[in-house]
């Protein structure tokens, strides 16, 4: 049973960065598809990013482009979100997700496993 821890999550200022890890125990993330999803107070969950298994391929919602960078290292079995100029809209809890279907990723449906979520805020 794949198990998706989320780290990296914290207060931070306005125009601040902080670096998210999702890590795996137990299964290879190597066949799998990542997505970065938030949800705000009040707000439904959206997709942020998510990267394909091989990592050749990656996508971004528009709020975040230029701004926001995924990644992953198969060797330490972790995906990044690299979160730079933060905006107070940015606060929410992130969660991170797998499937091994990227398109179910970024559609952001009918996702197999997720993570508990980690908390940024993003205020002065």
């Amino acid at each position: 049973q794949l198990q998706l821890v989320e780290s990296g999550g914290g207060l931070v200022q306005p125009g601040g960065s902080l670096r998210l890890s999702c890590a795996a125990s137990h299964v290879t993330l190597d066949y799998f598809a990542i997505g970065w999803f938030r949800q705000a107070p009040g707000k439904e969950r959206e997709g942020v990013s998510c990267i394909s298994s091989s990592g050749g391929d990656t996508f971004y919602t528009d709020s975040v482009k230029g701004r926001f960078t995924i990644s992953r290292d198969n060797a330490k079995n972790t995906v990044y979100l690299e979160m730079n100029s933060l905006k107070p809209e940015d606060t929410a809890v992130y969660y991170c997700a797998a499937d091994h279907s990227y398109h179910k990723v970024v559609a952001g449906y009918d996702i197999d496993y997720w993570g508990e979520g980690t908390l940024v805020t993003v205020s002065s």
